[in-house]
């Protein structure tokens, strides 16, 4: 064989290698765009329908719709009941009924955890899907009998300036005058009113449930 044959054909099975390769990663880059669609759809299908279709015409939401979605802060982080750090996105995966306040917790913050664990439970075979949370936004030792009353609730101490830079607020009201809710992907999508409906706030939740098939 000829030199310049020999170098035509390693130059082809190069090119041939190239080419194999550059499929090979267009192929990876399709499955993962394939991978996290699958993974999206149900959420995406489940706001559609919820908040686009709205058979009976009309706004069919009782929460304020958080739009854009404001996801978890990958930096944000919390303090678990045993005082150890951990990223509050790590709770990622559940539909998350989130009330922040002082480890006081006066009225209006029982009034919340009470309303977060009863529209928990009114979700029967769903609620597994439910995590209700508290942000504990100060020091403040946690009474014993709320420990035991709300122990589905994960009680997480968490920096209050660190919470108002995710958690939106009205001009009248403040960080913990709202519950809010953030989906299985981790997106804060609804701020409940101050001094709420739980039995508005469960119709979202139910809706919300029956859609998505995520969480």
């Amino acid at each position: 064989m000829k030199a310049s044959d020999s170098g035509e054909t390693e130059l082809t099975m190069h090119s041939t290698a190239r080419i194999s390769a550059a499929r090979r990663r267009c192929r990876a880059r399709l499955t993962i765009i394939a991978i996290f669609v699958v993974c999206a759809a149900p959420i995406v299908a489940a706001f559609f329908a919820y908040f686009v279709v709205k058979p009976h015409g009309g706004q069919t939401n009782y929460g304020e719709l958080i739009a854009p979605q404001r996801p978890i802060p990958a930096d944000l982080q919390v303090l678990d009941e045993a005082g150890r750090p951990i990223a509050l996105a790590a709770f990622k995966g559940k539909w998350l009924m989130v009330s922040a306040d002082s480890g006081t917790c006066d009225k209006a913050c029982v009034t919340k955890l009470y309303y977060m664990r009863q529209i928990r439970t009114l979700q029967g075979e769903q609620r597994a899907r439910v995590l209700p949370v508290w942000l504990v936004t100060d020091d403040a030792p946690i009474q014993p009998k709320i420990r035991t009353a709300y122990a589905q609730t994960r009680m997480l101490r968490a920096d209050p300036a660190a919470l108002r830079a995710w958690l939106p607020a009205s001009a009248d009201t403040s960080l913990r005058d709202h519950i809010y809710l953030v989906d299985p992907v981790g997106h804060l999508m609804m701020i409940f009113p101050k001094n709420p409906d739980p039995v508005k706030i469960n119709q979202d939740l139910v809706k919300l449930l029956k859609w998505s098939s995520v969480g």
